[in-house]
């Protein structure tokens, strides 16, 4: 049966999903370990143990790295899920209207431990809170880009709604960016004395308005008539195999997962590059993350213009390469002969370009290679090929964080700072290892 072509308002009904989800996944990123391993004059008291194990890992490090390892479970449980599913709204529509209250909700639990002090009550409770709030991102996650090929009927359709979901990640970033300011004002308007309370009811109050952005596309797009992929019938063993059978496959993976293990340290390490390194305060990032998405968004039609003109892997590689530059920079924040405001204006609009590049193209990438993969094989498998991206995806971010949270060891204070420097260099390497790996993908024999 011929599908209809996905029309602009339900393009922009299936955006609006991600800029739900990115805003939490955002908050997480940005706030968690900020809020468990705090700078000393951040106003925020410990909830757990600062006890350093085994010279570099502490207890952050550790529930950080336990939040993401259910995923190798349910990545790919939910993705043949999905696949398989039946039913008269679609395969994956049902699973993005239950995923997306549990995710909003164990976002807020995440940020409130249940003893006001040092416990390991807190502890257990910030891993068991953190893995239920991955499980519940994955149940939408998965089936949300499994959509992604299914709409894009062509290359052209793919570019173009990956540039969508683009643009509402990085608003998602903005809304993320808006808690410590939502906390200070919070703190004026309603007389907060604890800072702790008036970050939780920032995390709330922005947890709340995504859980509604979630629900768009469930409210407006009827799958059925839009999407082409049909369920998948093949067995679960044979499926979770199958995307790591495919050579582009491998490419796009390996360099993905490097990309994103990149950076994960330099936008956990966000707050403290501004706070540490350049002296200036949180609230600042309500104005630099903005002006970062802004100007990405001013490159947005360049980028698509470049893709469909000279294909998309020389400018992914391109902007691999570019953030070595940037990333290897954050080493000298705040020694350099400039005010420190110039400087973090320098780093935030000097991110905007490779961004931009890497916020679209590699989501039309992966469509491109799903997409082939059906037309070669007869099996539509698109969720699983999202979700073993993913996953590999989500261990480069859980590995990201722990390896930042390990540098806070080596000092993360000012005047004691060389571990937060320190992840910028890590940061450029991981790109770098990136930008020659992504090379070796054969773009010309996936679109033929």
């Amino acid at each position: 049966m011929q599908r209809k072509p996905l029309p602009l308002s339900k393009k922009i009904a299936y955006a609006v999903g991600q800029l739900g989800w990115a805003t939490l996944v955002n908050i997480v990123s940005l706030q968690l370990i900020y809020f468990y391993r705090p700078p000393e004059d951040a106003g925020i008291p410990y909830f757990i143990t600062q006890t350093v194990f085994f010279v570099v890992l502490n207890a952050i490090t550790l529930i950080a790295a336990s939040g993401r390892l259910l995923d190798a479970v349910t990545d790919p449980l939910i993705a043949n899920w999905s696949d398989k599913f039946k039913s008269p709204k679609g395969r994956r529509m049902p699973f993005l209207k239950m995923g997306a209250f549990p995710t909003a909700l164990f976002c807020v639990l995440m940020f409130v431990p249940i003893s006001s002090g040092i416990s390991s009550l807190n502890i257990l409770w910030l891993v068991l809170v953190q893995a239920l709030f991955y499980i519940s991102l994955t149940i939408y996650v998965t089936p949300y880009f499994a959509l992604l090929p299914e709409f894009g009927h062509t290359p052209k359709e793919r570019l173009d709604l990956s540039t969508y979901i683009s643009i509402t990640y990085a608003l998602g970033i903005i809304l993320a960016s808006l808690v410590p300011a939502i906390a200070d004002g919070l703190m004026g308007s309603m007389k907060l004395s604890s800072r702790v309370t008036a970050i939780q009811y920032g995390v709330g109050v922005m947890a709340f308005i995504a859980m509604l952005l979630m629900w768009v596309p469930t409210w407006f797009i009827h799958e059925p008539d839009y999407s082409k992929g049909e369920p998948s019938a093949i067995p679960f063993k044979q499926a979770i195999r199958r995307p790591f059978q495919n050579k582009h496959f491998i490419y796009y993976v390996v360099a993905d997962f490097a990309y994103f293990l990149g950076l994960t340290i330099t936008m956990t390490g966000l707050l403290y590059y501004i706070t540490v390194l350049l002296e200036l305060k949180e609230s600042m990032m309500a104005a630099l993350l903005p002006a970062l998405v802004f100007v990405s968004f001013l490159f947005y039609p360049l980028v698509n213009f470049l893709a469909k003109k000279v294909g998309k892997k020389i400018l992914i590689s391109g902007a691999f390469f570019y953030l070595v530059v940037v990333y290897g920079g954050i080493f000298f924040l705040g020694n350099l002969p400039m005010a420190n405001e110039t400087q973090a204006w320098i780093l935030t609009l000097s991110l905007a370009i490779p961004y931009s590049f890497l916020g679209i193209l590699p989501n039309a990438v992966l469509a491109d290679i799903a997409d082939k993969d059906a037309r070669d094989s007869g099996i539509n498998q698109e969720g699983m090929f999202f979700a073993a991206r993913t996953l590999m995806q989500k261990f480069g971010q859980t590995f990201g964080v722990v390896i930042f949270a390990m540098l806070t060891i080596f000092g993360k204070d000012i005047g004691d700072d060389f571990g937060i420097r320190l992840s910028g260099l890590i940061g450029a390497g991981m790109c770098f290892l990136a930008g020659v790996y992504f090379l070796k993908y054969d773009e010309a024999e996936v679109l033929n």
